[in-house]
């Protein structure tokens, strides 16, 4: 990974209050497997090369199929996503262009159907964390690179 700064050493205490925020999200009742397609759609559109090849790797590491990890820009159109993660990749697509398009009160309604409250703010959480993600590679000029 080609960078501009050196983030993890010249600021561990605000590294560490991330870390800290990415074990939480751990923690919670959201499927691994959809944490990660959370992570993938949002840095797909925030353009995040570096952490869209993390996230990746890290589903295909958990069993996530190439066929799914390929079509997650186009879930709405693919067969093979459960309505639970269509619900939750359109939130995610939500909250990442909150300026342009809010959460209106029918997609809060609908994330409800399939999340409970506890989940709902999770999801919130998991969908703010990896676009704070992105702005952090993205602004410290994080590379995708083979391996």
């Amino acid at each position: 990974m080609e960078q501009r700064v050196d983030y993890y050493n010249v600021a561990p205490e605000a590294l560490k209050i991330m870390m800290e925020m990415e074990k939480y999200t751990k923690t919670t009742s959201i499927d691994r497997k959809l944490r990660e397609l959370i992570k993938i759609r949002a840095s797909q559109i925030n353009g995040c090369a570096y952490c869209i090849n993390m996230h990746t790797a890290d589903a295909r590491k958990m069993g996530e199929t190439e066929q799914r990890l390929y079509c997650i820009s186009a879930w709405r159109e693919s067969t093979f996503y459960t309505d639970a993660e269509k619900i939750a990749l359109e939130f995610t697509e939500y909250v990442t262009l909150i300026p342009t398009k809010r959460v209106p009160d029918e997609l809060y309604q609908r994330v409800r159907e399939h999340f409970d409250e506890r989940q709902y703010v999770d999801l919130v959480l998991i969908i703010n964390q990896i676009n704070s993600w992105n702005r952090i590679s993205i602004a410290m000029g994080n590379t995708a690179t083979e391996k």
